[in-house]
């Protein structure tokens, strides 16, 4: 046999062999390396008992690459994100990707070491908002949606202290640098503080929370897909198997139960 067609025997069975050992039946997921790839590992273990799925977990270690590789196809879904965020994205760099699913409200909360209920919160107290522009207006929102002040209904969660146009309370509202809000809980009603440094505080909702985001909050986590593969029943598997108890209790358990459902 000569030398030209071996190499075309050759090749075929090494193309062959290709095909054979790639899986596109192998759904891919990116989720940031940490707490939340290991949330999403519960998720594929509950589709793959649930479903035979097969799910990898592909992590990322910043916040860009994910929504870049979910539109270039190189992962079919991603779990890190808000929808803020996520909106952001889309403008900004023209992604063709869509939100599908909730997963979880990594939320801010108000933290207090005075107050039991806020029904004794008292005419004139001091109150300690984060200063970064994303976190205060979105504790001013939460402060709205607690009664405590009213904003401009343009101002959303872009809202600044200046967008307020009613405060019965007469609340002094502080603006602090976000880690310094823990340290602040002695000297104020209470503090508005994000969920990680509220965390490496040793705060939790459950003892020290005082209110906190609902899940209809509009910086749920998201589950994303692209456009074109959104329908696909993989993808509606893997939302059913995010959203179920184990992955819950195993995100419970990471957070130390600084986190709210977002189904």
């Amino acid at each position: 046999m000569s030398n030209f067609f071996k190499n075309i025997i050759l090749g075929g069975s090494a193309l062959l062999l290709a095909a054979c050992g790639s899986n596109d039946d192998v759904l891919k997921i990116g989720a940031m390396a940490g707490e939340e790839e290991q949330v999403a590992e519960i998720a594929a273990e509950v589709a793959k008992q649930q479903f035979g799925l097969q799910v990898e977990i592909v992590a990322f270690s910043d916040y860009v690459t994910p929504n870049e590789a979910l539109n270039d196809g190189s992962i079919d879904l991603n779990a890190f994100q808000h929808r803020p965020y996520l909106d952001a994205q889309v403008e900004a760099r023209g992604y063709d990707i869509v939100a599908v699913a909730n997963t979880f409200v990594y939320p801010i909360a108000a933290y207090s070491q005075k107050l039991d209920s806020l029904e004794a919160l008292e005419a004139g107290s001091k109150v300690a908002l984060p200063n970064d522009p994303s976190n205060l207006g979105r504790s001013l929102v939460l402060l709205e949606q607690q009664g405590l002040l009213v904003l401009k209904p343009e101002a959303g969660i872009n809202a600044t202290t200046r967008d307020i146009v009613e405060n019965p309370l007469n609340l002094e509202i502080l603006e602090l640098e976000a880690a310094q809000l823990p340290r602040s809980l002695n000297d104020v009603a209470f503090a508005v503080i994000n969920n990680s440094f509220a965390g490496m505080s040793g705060l939790t909702l459950e003892e020290h929370g005082l209110f906190v985001e609902s899940k209809e909050s509009p910086y749920v986590n998201l589950i994303v897909a692209r456009s074109n593969n959104q329908q696909d029943e993989r993808v509606q598997q893997f939302i059913e198997a995010y959203q179920s108890e184990p992955v819950y209790q195993k995100a419970y358990e990471l957070f130390q139960g600084n986190i709210v459902k977002g189904w």
